[in-house]
């Protein structure tokens, strides 16, 4: 659905038109921008909260720098939106994170205006220093790098180490901290707690106002005077606070907190610190949901809250005439509760995605056992390992791309020492609409190549259950269990509890001709594929291997035994994955046969809606039946289904 943008906000095509309105403009073109996010979201879905948060930032970094020349990097990127509306997408904003529109994040390949391509947090500083040592070695003085982070993001590990390299750098860097006190969730930790202490400092924020504007005018009458400005304003600092600040002692010049809805003081300050020498962190207080009152009340559930009325701001949901299954996540969160409640050594723990992946059940119901750490998954994953060595069973909730950036801790700290770790991945193969930086096209391969590991994936709410309870159990050692993103396949899914014996597949159907070997929720697709099928003639045999390691030696023994044309199908990369895995076997066993992989293939997926993207992969069930055909199965019309 296409919206109409306000006037002003019609006009603006890129910054340079922006630039050519007045400073006392501005304000309207925030409420017009910030408008038409609204509307336009609401209609099409999409993150909400963020973007509204920074629209009054946005608007004046794009009035006061002169991108793309300038660097302006988003950390994140749900917080964009606003930027692609003044960067030349404001007409095709309605197809955002819609198949075959633009993505829903920055992207180098959509715009010279998006520097960096983001999708996980806290990247941004590393990117903008990286960015600005190489004008600076090639000569680039005048060009502006700025990385807008948000105080969520600033919790990750990579974050600190980029603040650390940077301080040692004479580059032009500013780092823009915006601080709502929210990622996705509340943000936590000893962070969070110091920059409340700063907001709060009433001494401190009367002191702050324009030092600055200050600052410049020194360093234009000499480098002595600045030196010295400098010293003054980190002993005020320091004694106003009663602490050192954590920036300065990086060596950043900070300044804030300031007001980040005021966009003609935000105006100003930019000016200002865009001739202030060196790295430099402008601390900014704004609200996330800025300008619609619900979502400023409760952030988490207005993050991304699908299509909505924008009038009453009721949620628009299908409307269903019987139960309907449940999300994956949230049999994990009432799994995990159910175990805990018979195993008291069972602990929880999530990076910073307690409600995304439903642990936010445990923390309310069990609150000292379960844990969210922040954006920092690698210290999740030993922090983990710490409560395994001590006879404790983490099950640490992870999405699986971001289970990426543990990887070492994974091999390092958990498998080598075989510790009881039990790592959920969730929204596993196809994410849907958040694009190629949020798929977990890769997991099983990268997690069935490391020794000690139990790896694999239930294909409905009832085996997700069993293999949690598999994976608690004594001397199980690491574990992975990976399953997708949204709804399940079965209304009665709390059934009772059963263990599932490692490495063990089942047969779901007998067949004739092909075998179709499937592991996880994608084998509902074969069912589907396998059920029409029969009513045409053709009786494929399929298996679920449930394991990808230890594989069912046993099964496939069988399976080479019997069928001559095999079928392998997964929600995941085809490159190393469990095609890969079966043909490892058949090699190995002096085995000979047509074996055809169907999975995520060796290129980067964009956006869409899942059933659309396992469609252009080729393993939806209609791609399925497809390949049934190719392989060569022969129509038995004597049995055909009547």
């Amino acid at each position: 659905m296409q919206v109409t943008a306000g006037d002003l906000l019609q006009k603006i095509n890129y910054p340079s038109d922006l630039k050519q309105l007045t400073e006392d403009q501005l304000e309207q073109v925030c409420q017009e921008l910030r408008q038409y996010i609204i509307d336009v979201v609401s209609v099409n879905g999409g993150h909400f909260a963020a973007s509204l948060g920074v629209v009054e930032l946005t608007v004046a970094l794009h009035y006061i720098l002169n991108t793309p020349y300038d660097q302006l990097v988003w950390d994140v990127g749900h917080q964009a939106y606003g930027h692609k509306i003044l960067t030349g997408r404001r007409d095709v904003f309605h197809t955002n994170r819609i198949y075959g529109g633009i993505s829903g994040f920055p992207k180098r390949a959509e715009s010279e205006y998006d520097t960096f391509g983001v999708g996980h947090s806290s990247t941004s500083i590393s990117v903008a220093l990286g960015m600005a040592v190489a004008s600076q070695y090639k000569g680039e003085t005048d060009r502006q790098h700025v990385a807008v982070i948000g105080d969520g993001a600033m919790t990750a590990g990579i974050a600190f180490e980029a603040l650390n390299h940077a301080g040692i750098e004479n580059s032009n860097l500013l780092v823009i901290l915006n601080d709502n006190n929210m990622s996705i969730d509340p943000n936590v930790g000893a962070l969070k707690e110091y920059l409340t202490d700063i907001t709060t400092s009433k001494p401190y924020n009367r002191f702050r106002d324009d030092i600055a504007h200050v600052l410049t005018k020194l360093s234009a009458i000499g480098p002595d005077a600045f030196k010295i400005a400098k010293k003054i304003e980190k002993s005020i600092k320091g004694t106003l606070l009663k602490r050192s600040n954590f920036f300065e002692a990086l060596q950043f010049r900070y300044f804030g907190p300031i007001d980040g809805h005021d966009v003609k003081h935000l105006v100003k300050v930019l000016r200002d610190l865009r001739d202030i020498p060196g790295p430099k962190l402008l601390h900014c207080v704004t609200v996330k949901g800025k300008g619609y009152s619900l979502a400023e009340k409760d952030q988490t559930k207005w993050h991304a809250p699908g299509l909505f009325d924008k009038i009453t701001g009721e949620i628009k949901k299908s409307k269903a005439e019987k139960p309907q299954p449940p999300k994956y996540q949230d049999v994990f969160g009432h799994t995990i509760i159910e175990l805990a409640e018979l195993n008291p050594k069972i602990m929880g723990i999530t990076p910073a995605m307690p409600s995304g992946c439903s642990l936010n059940m445990m923390m309310k119901a069990m609150p000292n056992r379960a844990f969210d750490v922040g954006i920092a998954e690698q210290h999740a994953v030993t922090f983990s390992a710490g409560l395994a060595t001590q006879g404790l069973i983490p099950f640490c909730n992870i999405y699986s791309s971001f289970m990426q950036r543990a990887y070492d801790q994974v091999i390092h700290d958990v498998a080598i020492q075989k510790l009881n770790v039990i790592f959920c991945l969730d929204r596993a193969g196809i994410a849907g609409a958040d694009g190629p930086t949020h798929h977990g096209a890769y997991d099983l391969a990268y997690m069935r190549c490391i020794p000690n590991m139990t790896v694999s994936a239930p294909m409905n709410e009832e085996e997700l259950r069993n293999l949690m309870y598999t994976a608690q159990q004594d001397d199980m050692g690491p574990f992975v269990i990976r399953y997708p993103r949204g709804t399940g396949v079965m209304v009665d899914w709390q059934r009772p509890l059963k263990a599932i014996p490692v490495g063990k597949g089942h047969k779901i159907c007998d067949g004739e001709e092909v075998a179709i070997l499937s592991i996880g929720t994608v084998g509902n697709e074969v069912i589907k594929a396998t059920t029409e099928l029969g009513n045409e003639g053709f009786y494929p045999a399929h298996y679920d291997l449930r394991f990808v390691k230890p594989l069912d030696e046993n099964l496939l023994h069988e399976v080479f035994k019997k069928f001559g044309k095999i079928i392998t199908v997964e929600d995941g990369c085809i490159e190393g994955g469990m095609g890969s895995a079966v043909l490892e076997f058949m090699a190995d066993n002096n085995y000979t046969a047509q074996v055809v992989r169907l999975g995520i293939p060796d290129r980067f997926i964009e956006h869409g809606e899942q059933p659309e993207l396992w469609a252009e992969c080729g393993y939806d069930a209609k791609s399925i039946m497809e390949e049934v055909k190719k392989i060569g199965i022969k129509r038995n019309p004597h049995t055909i289904a009547s």
